[in-house]
């Protein structure tokens, strides 16, 4: 056997096998933001009282303590340390939850997380140390932004049959 074939036909191989998972990446990537993206106009068939209590014991799970909530559905996390401390950047995070009644019956569940980094400068040649500081992404400067994911994560603990059926319909998306 001519060993250049042989290189030349592994090669070919690698390649083929390697824009397969490729693909099957991107399909199972493209499953996923159409579960998410239901899952942010997602309507339950619950009373907005029923729904609440999943939503923030779905906070809690994630390790964020709930502040005192205001009146009605909604309620802020306390910010929660998401990263390892370092003088490069420590990242911490936080959740706004709000519910909404949608109708007889119906209601809606949004999370809105708020992410910021604090970094810390050497210290001083004194030996004192220094204050840390707030990067771009400070609370003064960051935007809420939804987070599909956990909305994603409520409906399927809340509403099982749902979910289902959506996972149904993403598996069509190629």
């Amino acid at each position: 056997m001519n060993p250049l074939k042989s290189s030349s036909r592994s090669a070919a191989l690698l390649v083929v096998s390697a824009l397969a998972l490729a693909f099957t990446g991107c399909a199972a990537r493209r499953q996923q933001a159409y579960l998410e993206d239901k899952a942010l106009g997602h309507v339950y068939r619950k009373p907005l009282a029923e729904v609440w209590p999943e939503a923030l014991a779905l906070v809690k799970e994630k390790g964020f303590s709930v502040m005192k909530t205001k009146e009605g559905f909604e309620a802020q996390t306390e910010w929660l340390q998401t990263s390892a401390a370092s003088s490069l950047g420590t990242a911490f995070a936080r959740y706004l939850v709000r519910g909404y009644e949608r109708g007889p019956g119906q209601s809606a569940i949004e999370f809105r997380r708020q992410d910021r980094s604090e970094s810390r400068a050497a210290d001083n040649t004194d030996g004192r140390p220094s204050a840390p500081t707030e990067t771009s992404t400070g609370p003064n400067n960051s935007q809420m932004r939804r987070d599909t994911e956990l909305e994603w994560e409520l409906l399927q603990k809340v509403d099982p049959d749902a979910a289902a059926a959506l996972k149904a319909e993403a598996k069509k998306i190629e």
